[in-house]
């Protein structure tokens, strides 16, 4: 069994052990894991005995607001290192330099230290090239988990209410789609 079946299978056994009041926050804890996220969440909760409305809500609220974490951090340490950057770059080109320090170039060297992409990031490249950050967030599930698909649109620099609102419509899409063929399931199981 892989970690991520691990980690589901214990998510099921928790909501199973706990209350009914507490059993949508496991679920919304769940849905914030990224692998598991909101569609793995949903099933867990409906297979753990919620209501299947519930569960969606609660599995995509907890990926929602990992994805919502993720974008506000991302935005942050970008515009952190954009605005370092330009600095550096001013220094670099002959700006005054603070005092204290010498106006050299920091600039690293074309290619240097750069990693091979994955081929989940190459995938995810490819669909963000050709369908734009709409296609890139409903089909990044298929390829990255939805809080590196945010952090990969917004440090690329597309603005972070836009991916907020194309990540909250592939979270819904897809945790709507996990819901109803987990309970679907549930019920060919009851009737056979």
């Amino acid at each position: 069994m892989n970690p991520v079946e691990q980690l589901i299978s214990r998510f099921q056994d928790l909501v199973a052990q706990v209350p009914d009041l507490v059993q949508p926050l496991i679920v919304l804890l769940a849905g914030a894991v990224p692998f598991v996220e909101g569609e793995g969440g949903a099933v867990v909760g409906v297979l753990g005995g919620l209501h299947p409305v519930v569960a969606a809500v609660a599995a995509g609220t907890g990926n929602l607001l990992c994805v919502l974490g993720v974008v506000v951090l991302t935005s942050r340490a970008r515009a952190a290192v954009v605005t370092r950057r330009s600095d550096r770059v001013a220094v670099g080109a002959g700006a005054a330099a603070p005092e204290g320090e010498e106006g050299t170039n920091l600039a690293a060297p074309a290619g240097a230290g750069a990693k091979p992409k994955s081929n989940g990031r190459q995938r995810f490249d490819r669909w963000l090239v050709r369908f734009g950050v709409p296609g890139a967030s409903l089909l990044g599930p298929l390829a990255v988990p939805t809080p590196f698909t945010a952090a990969l649109l917004v440090g690329s620099g597309t603005p972070r209410g836009w991916v907020l609102l194309w990540q909250a419509v592939a979270i819904v899409l897809w945790t709507t789609v996990a819901t109803v063929s987990a309970w679907l399931a549930l019920q060919v199981v009851t009737l056979v």
